[in-house]
């Protein structure tokens, strides 16, 4: 498996504070690769010391066979990068935006008239081409930063939170534009907060307070969590949470519409008899069940079932 991006002990400190305590990473060629966890997680800032745009404290960053940032003008040739707030200029309209961008990335006349047209048609802006970027709605500035993000055909793409700010069939458009960069060849590291987007990814880098806490396929974290996850229906939840929240094992607990998901450590001996007996006395008729697990859980479960550990927003 070829290496896009490779980082060793990589961290960031901000005055007394870690954002970034050390974390090793290697990211595939032509694939997306996605970092989960919430605002404070430490995602910003370790794109941006993969991509040059900050110095970290210690630790060493390769990037297409160049270490960063000490040749970061040559790799930042190579990348295109995308942030989380609208980043071109508002007062230009559509077309403008990608032709100032064009020549910001040095492409000659033929070529920027050639990927201007390409991008307008691919991300479906020919129609808005004399409307200013100020007056798009969500999910057309996110077509325009895709399309200017990838003028000069980066083999890496960085993306922080680019759908913060759309609506869902925006963010599912976004995301099929993503896999036809990754099927031209684009390396493609990306940082959500939504757990659907975390499941598209190929890979998964789970962050808690700026460190790795679990990484893999999705659906390999899925099956191989720390933790036994137990589903109860038909019961009377409010006096179901009070009986489970006495129960030492238990973890965690949370409600997804008319059923309860309740966390406990894997060494758990026979959970679901356990749950059974604590919900007799108010609820004997509850369906006490195993299932898989989700990302949700495997969240939960990575950051060790922290207290204070804040869960990634729930995609609506």
């Amino acid at each position: 498996m070829s290496i896009a991006i490779s980082a060793r002990d990589l961290a960031r400190r901000f005055g007394t504070k870690w954002a970034v305590a050390g974390i090793d990473l290697d990211v595939p060629r032509a694939q997306i690769y996605g970092f989960l966890g919430p605002n404070g997680s430490g995602k910003s800032t370790t794109i941006r010391m993969l991509c040059g745009l900050l110095v970290p404290t210690r630790g060493t960053v390769t990037v297409l066979g160049h270490p960063v940032p000490k040749e970061s003008e040559v790799v930042r040739r190579k990348l295109g990068y995308m942030t989380q707030r609208f980043s071109l200029w508002d007062d230009l309209s559509v077309l403008e935006n990608l032709e100032f961008m064009s020549r910001v990335y040095g492409l000659d006349g033929a070529t920027r008239r050639e990927r201007i047209a390409d991008r307008m048609r691919r991300y479906d802006l020919a129609e808005l081409a004399r409307q200013r970027a100020g007056t798009l709605s969500g999910g057309q500035r996110q077509r325009l930063a895709l399309g200017a993000a990838t003028l000069h055909e980066p083999e890496i793409l960085l993306l922080d939170e680019p759908t913060s700010a759309v609506d869902p069939q925006s963010r599912r458009d976004f995301w099929e534009s993503l896999f036809d960069l990754v099927g031209r060849g684009t390396t493609i590291l990306v940082s959500t907060h939504y757990m659907d987007e975390a499941e598209r990814c190929h890979r998964l880098a789970i962050l808690d307070a700026g460190r790795i806490a679990a990484e893999g396929e999705p659906k390999t974290l899925a099956r191989d969590i720390d933790a036994v996850v137990v589903e109860i229906g038909e019961a009377d939840f409010a006096a179901a949470r009070r009986a489970l929240s006495s129960v030492p094992a238990v973890r965690s607990i949370a409600q997804l519409g008319n059923r309860l998901r309740v966390l406990l450590p894997k060494a758990t001996p026979e959970p679901v008899r356990l749950l059974r007996s604590a919900l007799a006395a108010e609820n004997p008729g509850a369906s006490v069940e195993l299932t898989g697990a989700s990302l949700e859980d495997v969240f939960v479960a990575a950051t060790r079932l922290r207290g204070d550990a804040r869960i990634p927003e729930r995609a609506a």
